[in-house]
């Protein structure tokens, strides 16, 4: 059948997104489906292309319901640069007029609101405790010594919603990310997978970061692995508690409120193209 989608990035972080709200049809695909589907749309050269795909959909006692996809295939709990998009995508199309949304994903209720060009998102509180992470350790994971395959990385692991080790290194730009990120991810000490954040600290208020996405490999920026970092930075009090976080693909400004506890985000959402693809069910 012929369904409509748009592509959308935040920071070069790309996404194919359905309404199912305009496409009732799309209703009727089951998980396993989208899996699928998420593995061919998302591929450069034999689909659209993209990072993940995102499913907008209605839901009970919230404003809209948001369900992501990697191009792995892998169904993740929240995305930060994705939430962005969603949230464009929403006012775009009209489909609501408030300033501020509430948005139900698997890492919980999510608020989207508008500033000015961009997009500023309260991302809740940051989780430390190891096993509520999920890592495998109890307590903080602060500088702790993790051997993948005869290499000893020091990682700081932080949830957003979603699982992520930090690692502070001196040039993050020569930094063999992918030799690695996949090594790290899949790690056994992670019983999820774990997103894996470079760093590289340039002063009390800027970080510059590389980013290896579970699932889906180094993307252009990660904006819950930006939060991650920048709570892991101010755990090891390296830094200030508001941040410009430089990514390949752009600029993210992130504060950690000490009243409130809570990560917000700031930073763009970029609609690139609409269509409409035939796929396969």
């Amino acid at each position: 059948m012929k369904v409509k989608f748009t592509k959308m990035h935040g920071l070069g972080n790309d996404f194919v997104l359905f309404d199912l709200i305009n496409n009732k049809e799309l209703m009727s695909i089951t998980t396993l489906q989208w899996s699928d589907l998420s593995r061919k749309l998302c591929d450069r050269r034999f689909g659209i292309g993209a990072d993940q795909m995102l499913l907008l959909s209605e839901a009970d006692n919230v404003d809209f319901f948001m369900r992501i996809f990697n191009c792995d295939g892998s169904e993740i709990e929240m995305c930060g640069n994705g939430i962005r998009c969603f949230a464009k995508y929403v006012w775009d199309t009209g489909l609501s007029e408030k300033d501020t949304l509430s948005i139900e994903t698997l890492a919980g209720i999510i608020k989207p609101k508008k500033a000015g060009i961009m997009v500023s998102v309260d991302m809740g509180m940051p989780e430390f405790e190891g096993r509520k992470i999920p890592v495998d350790m109890d307590g903080k994971v602060i500088d702790h010594q993790l051997d993948v395959d005869g290499k000893v990385f020091i990682i700081n692991c932080v949830s957003m919603g979603n699982q992520h080790a930090v690692i502070f290194v001196d040039n993050v730009d020569s930094y063999p990310v992918e030799k690695y990120g996949s090594l790290i991810e899949t790690n056994k000490f992670f019983p999820k997978r774990t997103n894996v954040e470079f760093i590289e600290v340039l002063n009390r208020d800027e970080i510059k970061m590389r980013v290896w996405e579970r699932g889906a490999g180094e993307t252009l920026a990660c904006g819950t692995g930006a939060c991650a970092s920048v709570a892991a930075a101010v755990q090891k009090e390296l830094t200030n508690r508001r941040m410009l976080v430089h990514l390949r693909g752009g600029e993210l400004d992130i504060t950690w409120d000490e009243v409130s506890g809570h990560i917000s985000m700031t930073g763009p959402a970029v609609t690139v193209f609409t269509g409409e693809i035939d796929i396969e069910i």
